[in-house]
């Protein structure tokens, strides 16, 4: 099941923030994009997605976003300084003349001017914490799609019993009104007078035309799929699999039909049940 959600932190010297995103996958497959200072909390925040999310593709993004010159005091480097001072010293005693450096020059020195660093355990704890904040929102998120895409599915299923429920009354006359023009049929060809091989005929053909146990199964899967929503949790394998067998109840019932109302029932449950698996491509 796709899914979004993101969170930031201020600081005196910049931003913090963390964006998840995920779109369905039949694993859970995990990737970071984590700045190279923040690098050592990846392993802790991968634990927290594995433990809070069960399938999908998802994407961790971190950024820091500092403001330069607002975040950090300078130093001096005091060795550094020592050192200039020795060799400035050691340069004049050899060398008449040589002007002194200033403490622009100083300054300006790679290496004098030091930055604090970064207070990388503060950041490591504060990513932890963003991250706990993003999944709330994303399972939240993710819970409502479920639960709109749950409600689509329940509204398909009940189309597929109001077809049934239209389709099952009309199967004994489909199968009578069959048996009556294959009987006719046969007298015509074989010239009657021998009633019991037409019977025998007649009763072969009725059994392969009889489509009682597909729509049974039908109504069984329907109803089992409505169950399984209703239930909750991780349902996405098991109503994929529910679909294949739809389908092939339906696609038996569309080969084994000998009546135009049993045939068109056959293809709306097709055509429901394909909206279905479109659906259910998105959940989890």
């Amino acid at each position: 099941m796709t899914g979004y959600a993101s969170a930031s932190r201020e600081f005196p010297f910049g931003a913090l923030s963390i964006e998840l995103r995920a779109v369905n996958h039949r694993y859970l497959d995990i990737q970071f994009r984590v700045p190279d200072d923040l690098r050592a909390v990846e392993p802790t925040l991968r634990e927290q997605l594995n433990e809070n999310i069960g399938r999908g593709k998802v994407e961790c993004r971190v950024s820091l976003i500092t403001v330069p010159g607002a975040h950090k005091a300078l130093k001096l480097n005091e060795d550094l300084l020592q050192q200039l001072g020795a060799l400035e010293h050691r340069v004049r005693a050899r060398i008449a003349g040589v002007a002194q450096l200033s403490a622009a020059d100083i300054l300006r020195w790679p290496g004098v001017l030091a930055a604090e660093p970064l207070p990388l355990e503060e950041l490591q704890g504060a990513c932890r914490d963003l991250l706990a904040r993003v999944l709330e929102e994303f399972n939240s998120a993710r819970a409502r799609e479920g639960e709109r895409l749950a409600s689509l599915l329940r509204e398909r299923a009940g189309g597929m019993e109001r077809v049934l429920g239209a389709i099952i009354p009309r199967i004994p006359q489909v199968i009578a009104a069959y048996r009556d023009k294959l009987a006719a049929r046969l007298k015509e060809a074989i010239g009657g007078g021998d009633d019991e091989r037409i019977r025998q005929e007649v009763a072969v053909f009725a059994t392969k035309i009889d489509v009682d146990e597909e729509l049974s199964r039908l109504a069984a899967h329907a109803a089992e799929l409505k169950r399984a929503l209703a239930g909750g949790g991780a349902v996405g394998k098991q109503l994929d699999f529910l679909m294949q067998e739809l389908n092939r109840e339906a696609n038996t019932l569309a080969s084994k039909s000998v009546d135009l109302a049993v045939t068109q029932a056959a293809l709306d449950l097709k055509v429901i049940i394909e909206q279905m698996r479109e659906q259910i491509q998105n959940i989890e």
